[in-house]
């Protein structure tokens, strides 16, 4: 292996540790501002020797190798619904390594091609170009922390999204790194010889960084909040598999019911929500006879997650990962069930193909999802006031919580399953995206997974 071949094998590994790092479970924040610094130093070089080609393959490899670290919790999640769990896993990373090199090779073209267009404003540009269209490739998005959403464990730091989006954080964190790298000795603005930090580019980093926390101080404070109620989540710790057994199926509903009883004994209730797929499986007569006495005795709403059947004209059916809104009379149907938007590929829906043809496949379950793709934006009533709900990894999609509000939602309730990642980096990412869409949108989010503190009573305020 040659030298030049050692340094930027050396790079890609620092850019992995450095980008895992960034995100949760780890609480660094200061390692989003040099997390793509790596990237930013192999470009430099290709540029510098004209070497598109070589961009286009050592990006492959950057962004293969940078996301599977952040995403190796894949493996595990997959593995409850195939065998073939690391050819998902290799799948997505193998998708991000393309999309990679096209971001090495653009940048790399740009500036040869225009060289006096600095590469602070080509990289930040393309980056975060790139961060966008994998959220918006049809069957296949995944959108999957962006670079802004490394920041949310420094919220006061990205309160600003809610002017310029997690996309307008990712243009400046990329900035950022681009700048720092600027400063390092020996950066070509310097010359080859120069062995000097160059202090602007860092003196123009801490200033941006003390205007984002100016401007982050100054909404908290100002901003108008208001306590609105109490909400009740259950978070009933089950496992993955015993969720599904068919066997226990009847001991989950009656268990949700008890947890529910036991905290609306400890104080009054605006709205109790149980978690994604609460309900295992269709909801059966009985179960919607315990769930809807429940809140009639309680006069408390329960939003639950659970399996919807819709009829079709031809006689056939399509079934739906959905959300079901009882009331505080007990009453259901007079509302529209919610039914999730945005899948997870091959989990939820086998990528570009219809799901009523996946729904006849004997064993569909075992391998691949067959839901149908909800339409609606139903919002449901509440004392606290109207909420829209985002099942999932539907948190990641900035769009339809921005959605929501222009409809009139007042909060927004997430709902979710997440033993499926196990015990990995998985759950803590997955929350990380509320936080930013919280601060675009300035609404309040109540959020209730199948794992976490059994029951709580939270005060909510919008």
């Amino acid at each position: 292996m040659t030298t030049p071949t050692r340094q930027a094998a050396a790079l890609v590994a620092l850019g992995a540790a450095l980008l895992a790092a960034s995100y949760p479970p780890f609480r660094l924040p200061v390692v989003s501002f040099l997390a793509v610094a790596p990237a930013v130093v192999l470009l430099r070089r290709f540029e510098r020797e004209g070497d598109a080609r070589g961009a286009l393959r050592w990006g492959f490899w950057y962004g293969f190798v940078t996301q599977g670290a952040v995403l190796y919790w894949l493996v595990v999640a997959l593995w409850h619904f195939t065998p073939l769990s690391a050819l998902g896993y290799l799948a997505t990373i193998v998708l991000f390594g393309v999309w990679h090199a096209l971001l090495f090779w653009l940048v790399v073209r740009v500036r040869l091609r225009l060289p006096l267009m600095p590469l602070a404003i080509v990289f930040p540009v393309v980056w975060t170009a790139v961060e966008w269209a994998v959220g918006h490739q049809g069957d296949i998005r995944f959108p999957w922390l962006g670079l802004g959403s490394s920041l949310t464990d420094a919220a006061v730091l990205v309160q600003w999204a809610d002017l310029a989006g997690a996309r307008g954080v990712t243009l400046w964190l990329a900035w950022c790194n681009v700048m720092l790298v600027e400063a390092l000795p020996g950066s070509r603005e310097q010359g080859a010889g120069s062995s000097t930090l160059r202090w602007r580019p860092v003196a123009a980093v801490l200033a941006t960084v003390l205007c984002a926390w100016a401007y982050g101080v100054w909404r908290e404070r100002t901003l108008p909040i208001r306590e609105v109620g109490t909400v009740g989540l259950i978070q009933p710790n089950e496992g993955f598999r015993e969720k599904w057994d068919p066997r226990h199926a009847d001991s989950v509903v009656a268990k949700l019911v008890t947890m529910s009883r036991d905290l609306e004994a400890r104080g009054p209730l605006d709205l109790m929500i149980w978690p994604e797929a609460a309900i295992p499986g269709y909801l059966r007569p009985a179960w919607d006879s315990a769930v809807a006495r429940s809140a009639r005795e309680s006069r408390t709403p329960i939003l639950t997650g659970g399996i919807y059947a819709e009829d079709r004209p031809d006689g056939s059916y399509e079934y739906f990962n959905a959300a079901f809104y009882f009331d505080s009379s007990g009453a259901w149907r007079r509302y529209p069930v919610y039914e999730k938007r945005y899948l997870v590929p091959v989990v939820e829906r086998v990528p570009f193909v219809p799901a009523r043809l996946m729904q006849g496949v004997p064993g569909i379950g075992h391998w691949s999802g067959g839901f149908g793709r909800g339409r609606s934006l139903p919002l449901y009533p509440s004392t606290l006031g109207r909420f829209g709900v985002a099942i999932c990894y539907e948190s990641a999609f900035e769009e339809l919580a921005r959605a929501y509000r222009r409809a009139g939602a007042d909060f927004l309730v997430n709902i979710t399953n997440d033993a499926w990642y196990g015990r990995t980096a998985g759950p803590y990412q997955h929350a990380s995206h509320l936080v930013m869409r919280a601060i675009e949108t300035r609404a309040g989010i109540a959020r209730a997974a199948k794992c976490g503190s059994p029951a709580a009573m939270i005060p909510f305020s919008t």
